[in-house]
């Protein structure tokens, strides 16, 4: 998993680093924190460089279902035959309606 930096994420999406701060605790995002540094997967935007559109939906879906962030990363990053593919894939398809619907619907 690729990550970019926080202060870059920013620069990418056009906002001061304090909106992604908030955006991650208004859990529109996931940082992860490698070597000290926080950072966003890259797959977790578009071709433009926004967020993909289903992304925070999900994340929504699945914290209101109590997943913890790295749960929510594992299931997100984790091979799944009948979508075909990962999730965080999916999402940036005509399946991502699909990857929210199993995340609502069934249990980790």
């Amino acid at each position: 998993m690729t990550l970019i930096p926080l202060p870059d994420v920013a620069e990418q999406l056009g906002i001061a680093v304090t909106r992604v701060h908030q955006m991650l605790r208004d859990h529109q995002l996931i940082a992860v924190r490698r070597d000290g540094v926080a950072g966003v997967p890259k797959d977790f935007f578009d071709s433009t460089g926004a967020v993909v559109k289903p992304l925070p939906g999900l994340i929504t879906v699945m914290r209101d279902a109590k997943y913890t962030d790295e749960e929510i990363l594992e299931w997100i990053y984790t091979e799944d035959e009948s979508l075909p593919g990962r999730p965080v894939d999916a999402i940036h398809g005509p399946l991502a309606r699909e990857v929210v619907r199993r995340a609502a619907a069934e249990p980790f």
